[in-house]
């Protein structure tokens, strides 16, 4: 069985270090977590937001943020975040260079998309990034996600994983949620859709274990 790890926008400005930003709480935390998935994968993926200062959706304080829009690609206002050039763009420290990565995509570079999920780049999920052909490609059967945050971004990038047929670890610990009620409604849709879940890393170990004598 082959192995893939992926890291979900694993940046600063969905931390307490960018506090202007989204900063999730504990999201600075991850990285060693992430680094234990990536240990017991062959493969290792990323993905960063790379957002433009005037995208469509940008409103100036938080107060106004989530508020529905009617964009095709847009669904939700959010105030400025992970925006090239800035710390908040920055992967956490003593993470790979995203060059480092097999294969890494960078999401929501035009001004009016903010796709969640790191495999397409359009909410209708018609236009691939080319991660799930990169996986086919290389064999993989299953892959290991973490990364921030758990109730957006991970959520919708391991409902895509999973619906194109990968077989789906969430390390819970590799995670941090902007919310605990959204946190909880991402687990259960994640479960509901066959996704595994596992809060320590025994329950990781184990679950690979299993997939491994399929």
């Amino acid at each position: 069985m082959k192995i893939a790890s992926f890291d979900v926008d694993a940046q600063k400005g969905f931390t307490p270090l960018c506090p202007n930003e989204l900063p999730v709480p504990e999201g600075d935390a991850i990285v060693p977590a992430l680094n234990q998935l990536a240990a017991r994968a062959q493969l290792r993926i990323g993905s960063k937001d790379a957002h433009s200062p005037q995208a469509a959706w940008v409103v100036p304080d938080h107060a106004q943020m989530l508020q529905a829009l009617p964009l095709a690609n847009a669904d939700l206002t959010w105030v400025s975040h992970c925006v090239p050039g800035t710390p908040g763009f920055e992967l956490l420290d003593d993470l790979p260079a995203p060059l480092d990565y097999d294969f890494f995509v960078w999401k929501g570079v035009e001004p009016d998309l903010h796709p969640y999920g790191a495999c397409y780049h359009d909410l209708a999920e018609k236009r691939s990034t080319g991660v799930i052909e990169f996986l086919r490609q290389n064999g993989v059967d299953l892959v290991l996600v973490g990364g921030l945050a758990l109730d957006y971004c991970v959520k919708t990038t391991a409902l895509q994983l999973r619906r194109a047929g990968f077989e789906v670890i969430v390390y819970l610990p590799a995670c941090r949620a902007i919310a605990s009620e959204t946190a909880e409604t991402a687990c259960i849709a994640m479960g509901e859709h066959g996704i595994t879940l596992a809060a320590s890393l025994e329950q990781l170990d184990s679950v690979i274990a299993k997939e491994n004598l399929r």
